[in-house]
């Protein structure tokens, strides 16, 4: 109830506009009284005291609204001016300012705001046409999601990698999109992952996720690049460097050789010739044949692994591949888990040697610790997936895995795992190898097209 009496207090409070006209009236009431007593005390006519009556109220009023329209006119221009600023309007500018006056100086100083908002926005304009640009024409894939993983903005690349519209995409989920996971755990990582608008062997890719506010709502920012040829282009320099490193590996071997071959060479032209110079050849002989051994299998190893042939495409049944693979191992039994009957183009005798590769490694790594080997396949949309897991103690180092002649087992040549993704990929494929998780061991998953 007393609110009600607050409300009518509010409502009876003058004006501004008002309170001027009532200051404007009550400055000049004194001068008006004083001159109403002399004017209507004096020895005047009637007639002319009330022409100088109505003459004085009338300019006193005049002066008074004037008073009032001078002081409230700039004001109501600089709400205009205000306002138009505040919608976006920056065209609006108060006219008539002057410096050597308090007004004035209000007038420029917001006459000067509206220039730098103008400016401000012609630059947020171009900014926000070249971000744009360059979002269409970069070959990165950027998408934007909100708080509740709907797609709220994506790019050209985005919509080739994905194959759909961005009319289509926006508003959608990210599990809808096949984009959840690269939402979840590290911001930055490699990705080995196909999607509807790249080619099987596209796989690699490197991923960087933030987050940013938009409205004070919290929002992530996906950008997906694809890294495959720039890890090419690693891989190349990789080989450049493996060449240099053969080279050596051969002088090394070869310089032995030479070594002792003249040293015999001089020991037999001697005359008369030592007592012991017959075992002297026999030991220089089968240091000769030890190091051209060595280096037969070296080269041997190297010449698998630079001089692989194309794949001779022919049509290879799954089921009877693995199966076939499988029952070649003879130290333990491998666990079948077979998938659908299926028949892929493909280089029979490349497969089945990758396949051997793969097992082996397996059955070297469950025999360490009494374990057991499993393989099989399914399909996975457009492709097929081969995987071959293994009970052994997992991967120490995951990181040189497929770099040539690295290997962790005695008497090893460190060629299978290259050699095998090298099948994978001529066949426009993909080997991965990682420890499984949950669960002791690792799995090796070859993923080929159908």
């Amino acid at each position: 109830m007393p609110a009600h009496p607050r409300r009518k207090t509010q409502s009876r409070k003058l004006s501004l506009e008002d309170r001027i006209l009532l200051l404007a009236l009550a400055a000049a009431v004194p001068a008006l009284l004083v001159a109403m007593l002399l004017l209507w005390r004096g020895d005047y006519t009637s007639k002319t005291q009330w022409t100088l009556t109505i003459l004085i109220v009338a300019v006193w009023l005049g002066f008074t609204f004037s008073i009032r329209e001078r002081v409230t006119r700039p004001l109501q221009t600089l709400s205009n001016i205000l306002a138009a600023l505040r919608e976006g309007d920056y065209s609006i500018r108060a006219r008539g300012a002057k410096r050597d006056e308090a007004l004035g100086e209000v007038m420029i100083e917001v006459n000067a705001l509206g220039d730098t908002l103008k400016e401000q926005r012609l630059g947020a304009l171009e900014a926000t046409a070249l971000l744009r640009k360059v979002m269409e024409e970069i070959d990165v894939a950027v998408f934007a999601f909100d708080g509740g993983r709907r797609l709220q903005l994506v790019n050209r690349a985005g919509e080739r990698l994905l194959a759909q519209p961005v009319e289509r995409m926006v508003g959608q989920n990210a599990a809808d999109l096949d984009l959840a996971d690269c939402l979840e755990g590290d911001p930055v990582r490699t990705l080995q992952k196909t999607f509807p608008g790249q080619p099987a062997a596209t796989a690699r890719w490197g991923m960087h996720r933030t987050t940013f506010r938009e409205r004070g709502l919290p929002h992530q920012l996906l950008v997906l690049s694809d890294v495959s040829r720039a890890l090419r282009e690693e891989e190349l320099q990789a080989w450049q460097r493996l060449v240099r490193v053969l080279g050596h590996e051969l002088n090394n071997s070869l310089t032995p050789i030479m070594s002792v071959a003249g040293s015999l060479e001089s020991l037999l032209s001697r005359e008369p010739r030592p007592v012991d110079w017959e075992e002297d050849v026999r030991q220089g002989l089968r240091l000769i044949g030890t190091r051209a051994e060595a280096l037969s299998r070296f080269m041997g190893a190297y010449a698998r692994l630079a001089r692989l042939p194309k794949p001779r495409l022919a049509p290879v049944e799954v089921g009877a591949w693995v199966r076939r693979v499988a029952g070649l191992e003879t130290r333990m039994r491998v666990t079948l888990r077979p998938g659908p009957e299926l028949t892929i183009r493909a280089d029979g005798d490349q497969l089945e040697q990758l396949l051997i590769n793969l097992l082996r490694n397996a059955v070297d790594a469950a025999e360490e610790t009494k374990g057991e080997v499993r393989v099989g396949w399914a399909r996975n949309g457009t492709y097929l997936d081969v995987w071959v897991e293994d009970d052994g103690p997992g991967l120490a180092n995951t990181a040189n895995l497929f770099v040539p002649f690295f290997t962790t087992k005695p008497g090893g040549s460190g060629i299978g795992l290259v050699l095998s993704r090298q099948i994978a990929e001529a066949h426009g494929g993909t080997l991965t190898l990682e420890n499984r998780r949950p669960g002791p061991g690792c799995q090796a998953r070859l993923r080929l097209p159908l």
